[in-house]
């Protein structure tokens, strides 16, 4: 089966050409700057073909897409009657959605409702999902969403402790998000593990950061709420704050609360507080020729995640497996030992030199460590795609 995978944003679409059952990827790209002029970069077989396309919006975008895919030299296949269905990446699905599911009017209808929780991402999620209606009528369409792994959570962990008329009329709870990376690389530990019976912990780390605690393959807890911004402190995210912080500074310097949140989202995390740049690359090399700014923004974050593996473990009563992925999780090894420095209480024993990889999956703990401790490449694309193979097969 050849699944095309779309994450769409507000000026740009994402795709990826792959089969789900292989895991390997035909071709993928990006269009960007829709609405503006338009460019299309296209990778496939190791080379990559950049083309200006007018793009006036997401429909010209898609089109673009099918038609480099069937291009004589760029191509990857003869006629786009070979793409079997489309799974798009939604990114909040409130508490209308658990599971991913086919697109119809109803679900449509349930993305547009969840609008005032996803404001950025919703709207642009749905015009990839009609562009691609308008141009592949025919395709099966699944939505797959960013939320929907944490709904398992217990009401003790995703009701916030405000008045209940806020949950009951406005939905206001923790949702989580990277639901889609937390579930595949649950999957793949519980694979590796051989076992699902477990407790696991899963450190999704990179820009944007989340951890999950996850018993029996199902999520008890995720870091991040109502929106991307609490948990852990992130690239340029603020993080877990007092309200009170906010208070102040929009009380003392005549601050707007969009004004307020564009701080705490976009100019705050190691950015701020290393001076430095929110690439932990930037920073690690900062930190190296002795910033002490750089120093600290390394060592807060490390602390951030430790007190929630902490907490997470006194949640779940116990773990048996720690999971580190995305960019920083997958390639920081000495952001991985500082994390578990000190974790040796709950069992966790780094291997030195099994941590030194980068971007491999592999078991970093040593033989006796009571913790499994793995790095797990993430693929979010691969379980938008198996998630949509299945749903399609299933409607047969």
């Amino acid at each position: 089966m050849n699944v095309l995978v779309i994450n769409a944003g507000s000026s740009s679409l994402k795709y990826q050409l792959m089969d789900p059952q292989t895991g390997a990827v035909a071709a993928k790209g990006l269009c960007e700057r829709i609405g503006i002029d338009g460019r299309l970069t296209h990778k496939v077989r190791g080379n990559k073909v950049v083309k200006d396309i007018p793009m006036p919006t997401h429909s010209e975008a898609i089109t673009a897409v099918l038609d480099i895919l069937v291009d004589p030299e760029h191509g990857v296949i003869h006629s786009t009657d070979e793409i079997d269905a489309v799974g798009h990446r939604v990114l909040h699905g409130g508490m209308k959605f658990s599971a991913s599911c086919i697109i119809d009017d109803a679900c449509i209808q349930a993305i547009e409702d969840c609008i005032p929780l996803g404001p950025l991402h919703n709207p642009a999620n749905l015009m990839g999902i009609r562009a691609c209606q308008a141009v592949m009528p025919t395709k099966p369409q699944v939505a797959v969403f960013d939320t929907a792994f944490h709904m398992t959570m217990p009401p003790k962990a995703y009701r916030y402790a405000i008045p209940k008329s806020y949950y009951e009329n406005d939905d206001i709870r923790r949702y989580g998000f990277h639901g889609t990376s937390h579930k595949y690389i649950t999957r793949r530990a519980i694979e590796l593990m051989g076992r699902s019976d477990i407790k696991i912990i899963n450190c999704h780390l990179g820009n944007g950061s989340s951890l999950s605690a996850v018993k029996d393959g199902k999520c008890q807890d995720t870091s991040m709420g109502l929106s991307p911004l609490a948990g852990v402190c992130m690239g340029t995210r603020s993080g877990d704050i007092d309200p009170t912080v906010c208070q102040f500074i929009m009380n003392k310097y005549g601050i707007s609360v969009d004004e307020m949140l564009n701080i705490l989202n976009k100019k705050s995390g190691v950015l701020a507080l290393s001076g430095v740049s929110s690439d932990f690359r930037d920073i690690e090399d900062a930190a190296a020729q002795g910033n002490e700014d750089a120093i600290l923004a390394l060592d807060k974050f490390a602390y951030e995640v430790r007190k929630y593996v902490g907490a997470y473990a006194a949640a779940l009563g116990g773990c048996d497996c720690l999971v580190f992925t995305a960019g920083v999780g997958e390639n920081g090894p000495d952001t991985r030992a500082k994390i578990c420095e000190g974790l040796e209480y709950m069992g966790v024993k780094l291997d030195p030199e099994k941590n030194k990889v980068r971007g491999e999956e592999v078991r970093i703990s040593a033989d006796d460590s009571k913790v499994q401790v793995w790095v797990i490449p993430t693929n979010e694309e691969l379980m938008i795609a198996q998630d949509t193979m299945e749903l399609v097969n299933a409607a047969k």
